[in-house]
């Protein structure tokens, strides 16, 4: 009973520990809110002394380097006015708080991490998935937190940088759902577009979008995602990972990707000032803005009178940059379609948003 009670305790310390953390390392962020994505910051994984993930004839640092440089390069030939900066544009060890530092400093309007999965007890797994900052849904997503935070074991100050964060406890990972980012919904539609390019054009297997605790992505005041690009643990995959023309594939899905989202946030961007001005003088906004919860994001139509959606009200559907979005609701203020966002993600979306309309078009 004693070593129970003790075991109890020592729970509730970490998680509080780590919540403490979270809310100092908050308090130092400063929120990108520009008009248009002039800056981004590509972060290869790992580096130096961190090898990340091996496989058989590889190592993740190496590969992340080559995929992130090929990306760069893609965005400064086909995306004018945009500076790209690297964490690291060679093989040396950068900490997780210098990666976010860069980007934070820098004023960066997007942060993209690229990395190399593994699964050595299941060396038949393969697939490309998409992180955002957010709850882990299930071990599988926690043991890929784990790995990837486990870089900070490679830093001779990290208990002191880190304030005793332990990468390899289950309990630390708690406090990470306590995190509501604001760049959350950005980071998703990012996420979408990575993940679209690198099944429909690049023809990799698909692991969808998910949401873990990444410490290199809850520091930084940007939307910001995480790439495995496959895994390293597969031979077939290695093998396509350390390839000249498997990682150009690789950089050119992420580039299309990231094009696309700029183009879609500088366009919407431009229609709100064009609209709020339009509103100006309005005394209610019942016509011209509008609040609907965004539940789902698919590649092909369904409608929305299907029968999956039975529980949830006003369901409609809109494209969006190639994709069938569908929304849930119809609010005049956005505190009503909060409380509906509860509901719809009672109703098993977990990964729904409160979007907004105005004059019938969605803007951020």
């Amino acid at each position: 009973m004693t070593y129970y009670c003790l075991n109890i305790k020592k729970r509730f310390f970490s998680f509080f520990l780590v919540l403490g953390i979270i809310f100092l390392f908050l308090y130092d962020i400063q929120a990108q809110n520009g008009k248009k994505i002039n800056t981004v910051v590509i972060d290869a994984g790992h580096g130096g002394k961190d090898p990340g993930a091996i496989g058989k004839i590889s190592k993740e640092k190496d590969i992340t380097l080559k995929i992130a440089l090929k990306t760069g390069d893609y965005i400064k030939k086909n995306c004018p006015g945009v500076k790209v900066i690297y964490t690291r544009d060679k093989d040396i060890f950068i900490s997780l708080n210098q990666r976010t530092s860069i980007a934070n400093d820098n004023n960066a309007d997007v942060f993209i991490s690229i990395h190399c999965n593994a699964a050595p007890k299941s060396p038949n797994t393969c697939g490309v998935e998409t992180f955002i900052m957010g709850e882990h849904k299930n071990s599988a997503n926690l043991e890929v937190a784990k790995s990837e935070n486990a870089a900070i074991l490679y830093e001779e100050n990290a208990k002191q940088e880190y304030d005793g964060f332990d990468p390899n406890s289950t309990e630390a990972y708690i406090a990470f759902s306590f995190i509501q980012s604001e760049y959350k919904q950005r980071s998703f539609d990012l996420a979408e577009r990575v993940q679209s390019q690198m099944t429909d054009r690049v023809g990799r297997k698909g692991r969808g979008v998910q949401q873990a605790g990444f410490l290199v992505l809850y520091r930084t005041g940007m939307p910001s995602i995480l790439i495995e690009a496959g895994f390293i643990s597969n031979l077939n995959e290695e093998k396509f990972l350390i390839s000249d023309d498997g990682q150009t594939y690789l950089a050119s899905a992420i580039f299309r990707a990231f094009r696309d989202y700029k183009e879609a946030y500088d366009k919407e961007n431009s229609i709100f000032e064009e609209s709020a001005v339009s509103q100006k003088d309005e005394t209610t906004n019942e016509i011209g803005t509008i609040y609907k919860v965004q539940f789902e994001s698919r590649n092909r139509k369904t409608e929305p009178t299907d029968s999956r959606y039975k529980n949830l009200k006003d369901v409609e559907m809109y494209e969006h940059n190639g994709m069938y979005k569908y929304t849930a609701g119809h609010f005049k203020t956005k505190t009503e379609a909060d409380k509906y966002l509860k509901v719809v993600k009672e109703s098993g979306y977990q990964g729904a948003f409160v979007v907004c309309f105005i004059n019938g078009k969605r803007v951020e």
